[in-house]
């Protein structure tokens, strides 16, 4: 029951404008993950961005079970096999950036797209995780259960070969 896993892997790309940089945007996510990435769209509006309600204002895709695996390490190595120490939370999952994403092994440079950056959060778990989410008897996990900090920099060095600086 303590055997950690990974649950999901979402990149995310705020553009912070609609129109063809969303579209670019959608473009590099689906080349990068294989998937149709989703729109998420402004939940105020910032009249000084010229930011309104409901605008698409950047894209995100989520890649669960094996194809997350493959991903993670192509990631990993965009980043050189190193990750900060401060990349991770209290719960056991970590983000971080890749600043272009034509540094992920795999993915060429398309003109039509340009050269843009991405956010990566990775979430880690455990078997009977899902009782905080399930819809009958909600519970918390015990403390004993939690992923700690130090697990999740644990469970990255034995299965990726991640260096945590």
């Amino acid at each position: 029951m303590k055997k950690i896993s990974v649950a999901k892997v979402v990149l995310n790309m705020g553009v912070g404008k609609s129109g063809e940089p969303i579209e670019r945007a959608k473009r590099a996510l689906e080349q990068i993950s294989g998937q149709q990435p989703s729109p998420r769209n402004a939940r105020a509006t910032q009249r000084d961005w010229g930011v309104h309600k409901g605008e698409p204002i950047g894209v995100a895709v989520t890649v669960r079970k094996q194809p997350a695996i493959d991903l993670i390490k192509r990631l990993f190595a965009a980043k050189g096999n190193q990750i900060k120490g401060s990349s991770f939370d209290d719960f056991g999952n970590l983000s971080f950036g890749i600043r272009e994403h034509i540094d992920i092994p795999g993915v060429k440079y398309d003109p039509n797209i340009g050269i843009v950056g991405l956010n990566v959060s990775i979430s880690l778990t455990r078997p009977g995780f899902n009782i905080r989410v399930r819809s009958k008897h909600k519970a918390s996990i015990g403390n004993e259960h939690k992923i700690t900090a130090e697990d999740a920099k644990g469970f990255l060095t034995r299965e990726f070969g991640v260096q945590v600086v």
